[in-house]
């Protein structure tokens, strides 16, 4: 299996501010990556710094074996020839004076391959968006919106998918809709990608490893499946409750 994203002993943080310490891992072409802990320890800042928005102190990040973490945010996105990396932040952040379809068109990135990702796939995996592309995206859902932020993140065709949070704040149905494109996205389409969940249950069902940070270090690494079948350890690593 080939390695997308090799991250090795990373430290980063805001300003002089160290939030993560000696963070490695990597993750292999297709794999789906877990990324779960407790609120504050660091997730989020994580996948900032793989999107170079935060203060590298040192490590290095390398994504299909180049080494990126020198490049600012924008070449991480599209500076590849295969595909660099997709974000969806926690906040979304959508062009809300844009309609639906230019929110996709302004990002769309062409690739020469049957299986690229272009408006009308991505309307043909949500087709709540397809019904209001002509819609500002002030005028959509919270879930809608989120359907957008996915739907963009691909639009740059990546070869590393980023998603903090997907699931936050949406109606139970919204979220089975959400889930149910994220396992096509992964699991049929084979995309990579690392999420970072609240509801650890529902991204391990669709994860093959397990990354689980406690203030700014990694204290677990392990298989999604096995994880899942260890409530107790859940429980003690997350504070969950079944």
């Amino acid at each position: 299996m080939n390695e997308i994203l090799k991250v090795n002993r990373v430290v980063a943080g805001y300003a002089e501010s160290v939030i993560l310490t000696n963070i490695s891992f990597t993750i292999g072409e297709g794999q789906t990556l877990a990324l779960l802990g407790r609120n504050g320890v660091g997730k989020t800042t994580l996948i900032n710094t793989l999107m170079g928005v935060t203060r590298l102190h040192s490590g290095e990040i390398a994504l299909d074996g180049q080494e990126i973490q020198a490049w600012p945010s924008f070449k991480r996105v599209n500076a590849l020839s295969r595909g660099g990396i997709g974000w969806v932040p926690q906040e979304r952040d959508i062009f809300k004076s844009l309609t639906v379809h230019e929110n996709l068109t302004a990002v769309y990135r062409h690739v020469e391959s049957p299986h690229a990702w272009n408006p009308a796939r991505a309307y043909e995996f949500f087709p709540r968006l397809l019904e209001r592309q002509g819609n500002l995206g002030n005028q959509l859902s919270g879930g809608e919106q989120q359907m957008l932020a996915l739907a963009r993140a691909l639009m740059v065709n990546p070869r590393l998918l980023l998603l903090d949070e997907p699931l936050e704040g949406l109606a139970p149905i919204i979220v089975q809709e959400i889930l149910t494109a994220i396992r096509r996205i992964t699991r049929e389409e084979g995309m990579t990608a690392i999420i970072v969940e609240q509801h650890p249950q529902m991204i391990l069902a669709i994860s093959d490893q397990a990354l689980v940070l406690d203030r700014g270090q990694v204290v677990l690494q392990e298989s999604a499946p096995t994880l899942l079948s260890r409530p107790d350890l859940l429980d003690d690593l997350l504070g969950v409750r079944h």
